[in-house]
């Protein structure tokens, strides 16, 4: 069972490295809310999914944090120049949470990927889904923890 809603988000650490920068649960919280996706190299909807993550990402540059976090599912996961590759080709900008000891994964009681978790600016989650598509689940989410009136 994945993290419940209103709970605090987890502290970062464990990465077995950061790609794309490093950032800290103190470097978010208190700011802009946090989209925080799980993602593997081996996960085809993930891969379908990272151009409307990415396109995501864009849109509300600033107004969220995204932050993903490559969860690997097997032993061909852990290459962390596989990683990168896959990373690049996908346009993977924003920072890389490298988690391949689980170590952010078990902090999130994460078992899937792709995942979403969306954190309100002070760190409470308030969103979580899991699995293809669903971004326009997403979207009203992010809108909702922003406080962004969608048109009818």
């Amino acid at each position: 069972m994945a993290l419940k809603l209103r709970s605090q988000m987890p502290e970062l650490t464990g990465a077995t490295e950061w790609l794309n920068g490093e950032l800290s649960k103190e470097d978010l919280v208190g700011g802009k809310p946090t989209l925080i996706h799980f993602w593997s190299i081996s996960c085809g909807l993930c891969k379908e999914a990272m151009p409307n993550v990415n396109e995501f990402r864009d849109q509300y540059n600033e107004q969220l944090n995204v932050i993903a976090v490559h969860m690997p599912r097997s032993e061909k996961d852990l290459d962390l120049d596989e990683i990168k590759k896959v990373a690049a080709e996908h346009g993977i900008s924003q920072p890389i949470f490298v988690d391949s000891e689980h170590k952010l994964t078990d902090a999130f009681e994460n078992e899937y990927v792709p995942a979403y978790y969306v954190f309100d600016a002070e760190g409470q989650l308030r969103h979580f889904q899991a699995g293809g598509g669903g971004m326009k689940m997403l979207t009203k989410r992010v809108n909702r923890v922003l406080g962004i009136k969608e048109e009818k």
